[in-house]
């Protein structure tokens, strides 16, 4: 067994604990201070940098299509040519889904579409069109973006640790582009960068799902809300997190992620059954088309003439939350999918997910959409209280005495999950990359995340989470755009190999300063020799 100071990686585990550490020290010694100041952080980063969320986003959309769509790549196996997956379809797309999805979805997927409907960014508010654009806006920022953004995180650190024995870290994605300089500060840069970024989507989560947890608990008349009693709860909720991940990934994280997914199908069978059936699947139907008629226009938008303040609020807070959650669920993706081909993990992870989330948003979407405009007086309950919204559209249909304690136990089961999957991760990027980290970080890196979501609450609620969310996915996005230039750089000589596993290319760093040396050896060192009207003499 090695050293335990053999598996931490010292340049990483200290200084992104010690920035976590200084940060919550100065929100709560500032508190008031502290959140004037992610108010004013967050209008200048979207003002100025929304764009570039934007861009890069659409960007990486783009790009994956384009891996699927390439023959050569489609028959790429992230591991040797004989090697196939370790988990069966089910086991993965519940591990998958439950980590990437689950405690947000249960959060807006009634909030969203409701507080569209009431305050649309283009239509009259309560109208037919502000319907469709809520549902076809909700299903844009929870579709096929977040997950290209996924995906190229995971399908990267897959394809490099699996198939080509690097670490299983991010710094491993850049290989094509500066060789073993990655062993260097430039991917101990990248790693911290990833771990902070984890952190704080990880935390950024535990807040909304304990504002959720603790409205359902109220709901049901079993613990009032409060801020002292959220503080309780992800205490209570991180401790089995912890204890989920000392079980390990097959006896932990896998058990839970399935169990958390059956519960979910049946509160979502229930909804459809007990809501407006019909109106739910031709909603379903209609949205498909009306998100896919839409798609490029939605992906482009900026808003550059009509301001940013809704755009904040919504698309770039998702997109920064997907940022940076996308370093934890893409190793968490990457880690359960060993032996899958590129096509196969492409298409799994873009299309089965995406098309499960639209079915869940319409079930839920919807449903509480039909309440609202027959009268149910849904809107007024959630635009005072965004977490009650589950409960409070469940509360309007039959049977809520059995399912809003049924929702509750669905948004703590997804809550353990993406609280001790992101824990893992951060594990393993503090750690260089090692698959079993000591016990001791398992546990520290929990608690520094309960921590910092608790001090985020505190110091500016919903408000400071997704202030926190897009700060860090800013330098992630860049990182994004790098990553996937790598990754192509990569495949293109894999490919090229079609019985094996293709040899890396040298690195663009290493070429470029070959070509540098080669240009240096075949300058002249007399200057008469370069001036042509020497040689004409």
């Amino acid at each position: 067994m090695e050293p335990v100071d053999r598996q931490i990686n010292r340049r990483v585990f200290f200084p992104a604990a010690g920035l976590v550490i200084v940060l919550i020290v100065v929100a709560v010694t500032m508190t008031e201070r502290f959140g004037e100041t992610v108010n004013d952080v967050q209008d200048f980063v979207v003002g100025q940098f929304g764009w570039i969320y934007t861009g890069i986003v659409a960007f990486l959309l783009i790009f994956i299509f384009a891996l699927v769509l390439k023959p050569d790549f489609r028959n790429i196996r992230l591991g040797p040519p004989d090697s196939r997956p370790e988990y069966t379809f089910l086991s993965w797309f519940a591990m998958l889904f439950s980590a990437g999805m689950g405690i947000g979805l249960l959060f807006y997927s009634v909030a969203e579409p409701v507080l569209h409907y009431l305050d649309p960014p283009r239509e009259e508010g309560e109208s037919l069109a502000a319907a469709t654009e809520a549902l076809r806006t909700t299903f844009f920022h929870w579709g096929l973006h977040p997950w290209a953004i996924y995906i190229i995180v995971s399908l990267s650190l897959a394809f490099f640790a699996y198939r080509h024995k690097l670490p299983l870290a991010l710094r491993s994605a850049f290989y094509p582009l500066i060789g073993r300089r990655i062993d260097g500060p430039f991917g101990d840069a990248v790693d911290t960068l990833a771990l902070v970024g984890t952190l704080f989507g990880v935390a950024t989560s535990l807040g909304l799902g304990v504002l959720q947890v603790n409205a359902g608990l109220s709901s049901i008349g079993i613990l009032g809300e409060s801020l002292f009693n959220q503080i309780i709860l992800i205490i209570a909720i991180m401790g089995m997190a912890t204890t989920s991940l000392l079980l390990g990934l097959d006896n932990g994280i896998r058990v839970l992620s399935r169990l958390n997914l059956f519960l979910g199908m049946a509160l979502l069978f229930f909804v459809l059954i007990a809501g407006p059936t019909w109106l739910i699947l031709s909603a379903f139907l209609q949205g498909i088309g009306d998100y896919a008629a839409h798609l490029v226009a939605l992906s482009f938008r900026t808003d550059a003439f009509r301001g940013t303040d809704w755009q904040a609020q919504w698309t770039m807070f998702y997109w920064g939350w997907w940022i940076s959650w996308c370093p934890f669920v893409g190793m968490f993706i990457a880690r359960v999918s060993y032996g899958r081909t590129l096509g196969e993990f492409i298409l799994g992870a873009l299309l089965v997910p995406t098309l499960f989330t639209f079915f869940w948003l319409t079930a839920f979407g919807a449903g509480a959409l039909h309440l609202e405009m027959t009268g149910a007086g849904l809107g007024a309950i959630i635009a005072e209280n965004v977490p009650s919204a589950l409960f409070a559209m469940l509360d309007a249909l039959p049977l809520a005495v059995v399912t809003v304690p049924l929702a509750t136990v669905v948004v703590v089961g997804y809550f353990v999950t993406s609280a001790d999957s992101g824990a893992l991760v951060m594990n393993i990027l503090a750690s260089g990359g090692h698959p079993n980290p000591p016990l001791f970080q398992k546990v520290f890196w929990s608690l520094l995340t309960a921590i910092t979501a608790g001090v985020l609450l505190v110091a500016g609620g919903l408000q400071a989470l997704q202030t926190a969310t897009l700060l860090t996915a800013l330098p992630l996005a860049i990182v994004l755009a790098l990553m996937a230039w790598s990754l192509w750089i990569a495949l293109r000589a894999d490919a090229l190999d079609a019985t094996g596993i293709g040899a890396l290319p040298p690195s663009g760093w290493d070429r470029m300063r070959a070509r540098w040396r080669t240009r240096a050896l075949a300058a002249p060192t007399n200057p008469r020799e370069a001036d042509p009207r020497e040689e004409r003499k």
